[in-house]
């Protein structure tokens, strides 16, 4: 986390285009895609690239929004149109757009603190996207939608203990490429 607070302003936003070419390279997104992606805090990997790049392949672009109660842990897919509101972790969220259940997006882009090759990913600490995607558990053959992590490639660690909630990732795309997971 001290690594990521490090990087300076020009360094991240250099890193942030690059991983919207490696996504744009690797993963040729579709007109009718419906994606998910974040928006980033100050020390998070930049998604604007990619929802820029998003918007030009003619997909429909959602953010995640927390549930308001204080003690929920649910989180919702909102589509990506008019202002943003900060929620209180200071995110900033869609208001008043049309939702879409998790089940039903064709890509995720993930914020993450550190990932392994396995798939598997340290977030914030809230478990939020862990159970959005829990029903991926049930799923034997179809492992929609795709989540994809993306990370600084420093972020790549060596592994992680995986536990019974986690969700795995499909891959991690950095500024230096794509890393394919045992899921992906």
């Amino acid at each position: 986390m001290a690594r990521r607070r490090a990087v300076t302003p020009g360094e991240r936003a250099h890193a942030s285009r690059l991983v919207a070419a490696n996504v744009d390279r690797l993963l040729r997104l579709r007109s009718h895609w419906r994606v998910a992606a974040y928006a980033a805090l100050p020390w998070e990997l930049d998604a604007g690239p990619l929802i820029e790049l998003a918007h030009r392949r003619g997909c429909r672009v959602y953010l995640p929004r927390i549930d308001r109660a204080r003690s929920s842990r649910a989180m919702r897919f909102l589509e990506l149109r008019g202002p943003l509101k900060r929620n209180r972790l200071g995110i900033e969220e869609p208001e008043n757009t049309p939702a879409l259940g998790a089940r039903w997006l064709d890509l995720v882009f993930l914020p993450l603190v550190g990932f392994d090759k396995f798939g598997l990913r340290l977030g914030a600490g809230g478990g939020f996207y862990d159970r959005a995607f829990a029903f991926r558990h049930a799923r034997t053959c179809w492992h929609a939608p795709r989540l994809i992590g993306i990370a600084y490639s420093f972020q790549e660690l060596e592994r992680i203990a995986p536990a019974a909630h986690d969700v795995p990732l499909d891959a991690v795309i950095t500024e230096k490429g794509i890393i394919r997971c045992a899921t992906g």
